[in-house]
Parts: structure tokens; C-alpha cells; sequence
């Protein structure tokens, strides 16, 4: 484990991303294609910005005390017939208010229905005394909904096409293409998700989605720099492929890439335990949703799916092929070189082995008459050979 944490920290180049990447184009397009079927067939559960509906507030201080959520819902569905879309409470202390969501109602069902919420719950007005004129309802067009997604659309559009000329000028075009991808890969797998969980969509979920595409993209440009900046000058240069110096970058960025994430999900983390679990701001809820899964999701497409599409759309131009040719040759050279070398050692190791195994077969010497020990492998008395006869005079001498 600490080996792991340590490549992690150090970006070594030990997690081979790139030569996985076949897994998360799987893995990509399989979550992209459930995130579609949902949309589909399933669809969004849209609030009443967008389908529009009946807004009913009332202040929470009641002449009993404090007037729930619970109690409002209840007088709601025990007057119309059914339960409203939601019910919550907005804001804190003596500004806090009940506010009740639902289809539209008729101007007859919303008199009524004001009148049984004062009757049973009696909320104060301003000077502290139950009052009538404390509830105020408003009818939500569906088309001020129509024209928030409208004018989202054209911000989207427009931005993407922006950021394709940046990127397209200040990298290369094969990574202002990749980029868009992981960004629209961002934007379907959010949207999915709030289909497939049955979030509620409102004006602000679409406010959130479109500030996702900003951390999205500052992910990927990122490990995009270091990916040109381990490259440059590679076609000369017989080292490391292209995929292998861009599999390096991602691994110097990953650290990066994820602190980034946890210091963007903190701030999220407390939009949604004090907007939501204090204030109780639904607002605050819908914009946190949707920002939480675009990091999420934008970290793994800028470094699962941004990178490795770079790679495959370089590797298509035939001087990275020939560059990538030229690294294996190198190394095939330097692997044939290399053999005759282990080999030898090895031989080498074996003659030793065998040397020893010789020397401790033969006997010992033995100690002649004159206390000089005659030479190892000869018996005791045994003429000595003509390479061992005694030189000189003495020789001759002892030859006659």
C-alpha cells in the first residue's frame, strides 16, 4: 500500500493508463449509452420552472408555534385531493417560511386552499397576529422554464465553440477535439444520472451544469500541457513513444488531479449540509447535485478518456508510427547486445562452479620423505613425469 501511495505521490509513470485505455473507452461508452436509454426512455423529472405549476408560501412562526413542513403537506393534501410536489422550509429564525410546490391549481382551488392552510396552521403577519394576507401564492409559467433551458443551450453551444478555437490554437487541434469529447461525455453522464436517480430538475441544476464544463476543462488542459510538454521534440528522439511519454504526464498530473477535486468537493459538501441541512435552501440542493457529479465525472473523462484519445488521434499520423518503430528497433539492439553479456556471466558463473567441484575431488598432497608434500592427484613413490623432472645439472646427471 505504501509502494502504491508512493508511485501515486511521485508520478513515476507506474500506472499504466494508456495502455489500458481500451477498459475505459468501454467503461466510458457503456455509462454514456445507460445515460442516454434513461434520458430516452425514462426522461427528467422536471419542477414547475419548467412545467409549470402553483407556488404557495406562508411564513413558519404560527399562533401555536412553529409550523413543519409535515403540517403544510398534510392540510394540502386533505384540501386538493393529492400531495403537492414538494414541500420545504427556506430560510432561518423569524424569516423563515414554508414553501409549497405544486401542479397549477385553479383560482378556486387556490382560494380554498389558503384559507384551510390559515384556518388550521394560523401563520403570523408582520405585526404578529395571525393574518390571511401572510400567504401569498404565484403561478409558474412553463415557458420561463422553456426559455432558461433555451438560453442554457445557446451558452453551451456558444461555449464550446470558444474553447475549441482556444485549445485548437494553443495545443493542437487533435486535443481541442479530444477535449470537447470528455466534455460532452460530462455533460450526458450528469444529465443521465439526474435521470436515472429522478432528481428534480430546475433552473438551477441547469445554472450547475454549465459551470461543471469549466472544471472539466481546467482538468484536461492541465494534463494536456504536461502531455505537450513531455512530446516536444519527440520525433527526433528514440527513448519513449509518444504513448508512452503521454501515460508519463498523466501520472505527473494525477496527484494534482485528484487534490483538485477534493478541495472543489469540499465547498460542494458544505452547500449541500448547510444550504440544504440548515437553511434548508432547495436552491442550494439543486446546484450542489449537479456540480458534485461533474467532478466527479470530469475527473475521470480528463484523465480515463482526454489523454488516451490524444494518443490514439496522434499515433494515426505516420511519423509517430515511424517514431514508434524507431524505439523498438532500438530497443531490440539493445536487448541482442545485452544477451551475449548475461550469457557470458552465466558460463562464466559455471566454469567456477565446475572448478570447485574438480578441486575438492583430488587428494590432498602428501607429505614425501624429505617433508615436501608430493603434487595433489600423484601417489606416494610414483616417478615423476617429464614435465616434472628436476632442471639443470642435477637433470642430466640423474638422466644418466
Amino acid at each position: 500500500m505504501a509502494g502504491t501511495l508512493g508511485r501515486l505521490y511521485t508520478g513515476t509513470g507506474a500506472f499504466d493508463v494508456v495502455g489500458r485505455r481500451r477498459i475505459w473507452y468501454s467503461v466510458s461508452g457503456l455509462l454514456v449509452v445507460v445515460c442516454l436509454a434513461s434520458m430516452l426512455l425514462r426522461g427528467f423529472n422536471l419542477g414547475i420552472d419548467f412545467e409549470g405549476g402553483t407556488r404557495v408560501q406562508l411564513p413558519a412562526q404560527g399562533a401555536r408555534g412553529v409550523i413543519t413542513s409535515q403540517q403544510a403537506e398534510r392540510v394540502f393534501t386533505e384540501t386538493v385531493g393529492h400531495p403537492p410536489e414538494s414541500v420545504q422550509t427556506v430560510g432561518t429564525g423569524s424569516a423563515a417560511s414554508i414553501l409549497i410546490r405544486s401542479a397549477a391549481l385553479g383560482t378556486r382551488e387556490s382560494f380554498i386552499l389558503k384559507r384551510a392552510l390559515f384556518d388550521q396552521l394560523q401563520p403570523l403577519g408582520k405585526n404578529g397576529r395571525p393574518s390571511e394576507q401572510a400567504i401569498s401564492d404565484s403561478a409558474v409559467s412553463a415557458t420561463w422554464g422553456g426559455e432558461i433551458s433555451r438560453q442554457a443551450l445557446i451558452a453551451l453551444i456558444v461555449f464550446l465553440a470558444l474553447v475549441s478555437v482556444f485549445l485548437a490554437i494553443y495545443f493542437e487541434p487533435r486535443m481541442a477535439l479530444a477535449a470537447l469529447i470528455a466534455v460532452v461525455h460530462d455533460v450526458l453522464v450528469t444529465a443521465g444520472i439526474y435521470s436515472l436517480v429522478g432528481f428534480e430538475v430546475t433552473p438551477a441544476s441547469v445554472i450547475g451544469l454549465l459551470t461543471i464544463l469549466g472544471f472539466s476543462l481546467y482538468d484536461t488542459v492541465v494534463v494536456f500541457d504536461k502531455v505537450q510538454e513531455n512530446t516536444r521534440g519527440l520525433l527526433g528522439l528514440t527513448r519513449r513513444t509518444y504513448a508512452e511519454a503521454a501515460n508519463l504526464a498523466i501520472n505527473q498530473t494525477l496527484m494534482r488531479s485528484i487534490n483538485t477535486s477534493l478541495i472543489a468537493v469540499l465547498p460542494v459538501l458544505s452547500l449541500l449540509v448547510i444550504g440544504v441541512g440548515l437553511l434548508g435552501v432547495g436552491t442550494l440542493k439543486d446546484l450542489a447535485l449537479v456540480q458534485m457529479v461533474g467532478i466527479v465525472a470530469g475527473t475521470m473523462s480528463s484523465i480515463l478518456l482526454a489523454a488516451p484519445l490524444v494518443v490514439d488521434f496522434t499515433m494515426t499520423r505516420p511519423a509517430y508510427r515511424q517514431q514508434a518503430e524507431r524505439v523498438a528497433q532500438r530497443r531490440e539492439k539493445l536487448a541482442r547486445k545485452a544477451a551475449p553479456a548475461v550469457a557470458g556471466e552465466g558460463s562464466a558463473e559455471g566454469e567456477t562452479a565446475d572448478q570447485q567441484q574438480g578441486g575438492s575431488t583430488t587428494s590432498p598432497a602428501t607429505p614425501t620423505k624429505g617433508g615436501k608434500s608430493a603434487p595433489a592427484g600423484r601417489r606416494r613413490g610414483q616417478p615423476a613425469s617429464k614435465n616434472n623432472r628436476p632442471s639443470g645439472k642435477a637433470g642430466r646427471s640423474s638422466s644418466r
